[in-house]
């Protein structure tokens, strides 16, 4: 089994910055993918697990590309959590 950690920065936007506090923080995360960090999050509890819940709409980007929770998280990666935003 492939434990490797990798270091990465992950940027939360909107009401998910509003509810988590801190706008970024770098990690060490041993996820695979953006769904595995999603979980590593959650994991956490409290307004993480609220804001990041399985079947919460919440979108996510790698390197500032738009992500499905399948993606795969490279070393160094930024990872940017938002809510959808609604055109008008």
């Amino acid at each position: 089994m492939d434990t490797t950690i990798n270091k990465i920065t992950v940027r939360y936007f909107a009401s998910i910055r509003e509810a988590v506090g801190p706008g970024s923080e770098t990690l060490d995360t041993a996820a695979a993918t953006v769904g595995a960090l999603r979980a590593e999050l959650i994991a956490r509890g409290g307004a993480y697990a609220q804001c990041l819940a399985q079947g919460k709409a919440v979108r996510m980007a790698v390197n500032q590309e738009l992500s499905d929770e399948g993606d795969a998280l490279p070393a160094g990666a930024e990872v940017a959590f938002f809510p959808p935003v609604t055109g008008g």
